[in-house]
């Protein structure tokens, strides 16, 4: 057995291996991968596919899809069914090492970097009824504030953005304020808008971080008062956040922090509506009282965003989530999806500890 012939198998397994020293010692890898290696990359990718002017995802796939035609052809030269057999089980194994590979040293080593609410020292813990009125009645005031800065009535906000702006727009954020959160910015991550219109969200996803190209995706189908918030989260994973809470609050800190009255409404909102799920299960009778004395303006802004989201029904919400669940556990998030429901947790976190 020529080795050079298993010789993606082989780094596949020598990089899980790694990855398995990486998850040990934490601090190494913040330290080697998250703050060296990984911003190397960071600029490279930037430098060359973030400057085109559409999703780089299409090289990916352009790309597998050539690895297809080359395995078929050379398949079709094997001159017996065991050398067909041999030849198809080394090609799985040696592209399911490049993948390994290429996800681990491209963005994949981030899952193993000291996560960050044990960065920034924050005690989170389910909150109490208490807690989360609290937590909605300061969002609400704050909502309250700025509704009138970016819409005149009481009619649901449906103007939409022009997207480059928008994506610079909170990019320039994220750039400026991610230094309250200790991470590192750097070179000019992207966030592109993947066609056709509707396809991410029939899958049952709003966006998307694809490591093999380091850019991120959006569904265009958005809603405008979800694109801001859905952009910030996305690039805050091209910073290497891995955590979905994590990138979560990450997206409302940046938009909370923001002088732009559009950002930091749709990442108020965006809390709102987790909070409003956790009122409505601990206290339905008074979740169902105070919904009646809410601003009508949001009441109108949150029946838009579901009006919308209703004209793309996901194909399979049950897969889609159940994929990405144990996509996330096999990476070390403990909570799976569930993470994606920390936010409020670590906002008012965050809020006690400033």
């Amino acid at each position: 057995m020529k080795l050079k012939n298993w010789f993606w198998a082989i780094l596949g397994l020598v990089f899980l291996g790694i990855r398995f020293l990486a998850s040990t010692f934490p601090e190494k890898t913040e330290q080697v991968y998250s703050e060296g290696i990984f911003l190397w990359i960071r600029k490279i990718i930037d430098q060359t596919l973030g400057i085109l002017p559409f999703p780089s995802v299409y090289f990916f796939w352009l790309s597998v899809i050539l690895v297809l035609i080359y395995f078929f052809i050379r398949l079709r030269k094997k001159d017996s069914l065991r050398n067909k057999l041999g030849y198809t089980f080394r090609a799985i194994l040696n592209g399911t090492g490049a993948l390994v590979f290429f996800f681990l040293i491209l963005w994949g080593f981030n899952y193993q970097r000291v996560p960050l609410t044990k960065k920034l020292r924050l005690d989170i813990r389910p909150l109490e009824l208490e807690e989360v009125k609290r937590e909605i009645f300061e969002t609400e005031m704050e909502m309250n504030r700025l509704r009138p800065q970016i819409h005149s009535d009481t009619s649901a906000f449906e103007i939409p953005w022009d997207y480059p702006v928008l994506e610079t727009e909170v990019r320039k954020e994220l750039e400026e304020h991610s230094h309250l959160l200790r991470l590192t910015y750097t070179g000019r991550p992207r966030t592109k808008q993947v066609p056709p219109k509707g396809l991410m969200r029939r899958l049952g996803i709003l966006g998307i971080y694809w490591p093999f190209t380091g850019e991120s995706y959006i569904d265009a189908a958005l809603h405008p008062l979800e694109k801001p918030f859905t952009i910030a989260h996305e690039l805050s994973h091209s910073l290497g956040v891995t955590d979905e809470g994590e990138a979560n609050f990450v997206a409302w800190v940046i938009g909370s922090e923001s002088q732009n009255p559009h950002l930091n409404y749709t990442s108020q909102l965006r809390l709102l509506l987790y909070l409003m799920r956790d009122f409505s299960r601990m206290d339905p009778e008074g979740y169902a009282e105070w919904v009646k004395t809410l601003n009508r303006g949001i009441v109108n802004d949150i029946l838009s965003i579901r009006k919308n989201a209703d004209r793309y029904p996901p194909i399979s919400l049950e897969f889609s989530r159940a994929a990405n669940n144990v996509f996330l556990k096999t990476q070390g998030v403990k909570e799976g999806v569930k993470s994606y429901q920390q936010m409020p947790m670590l906002v008012h976190a965050w809020r006690k500890r400033n």
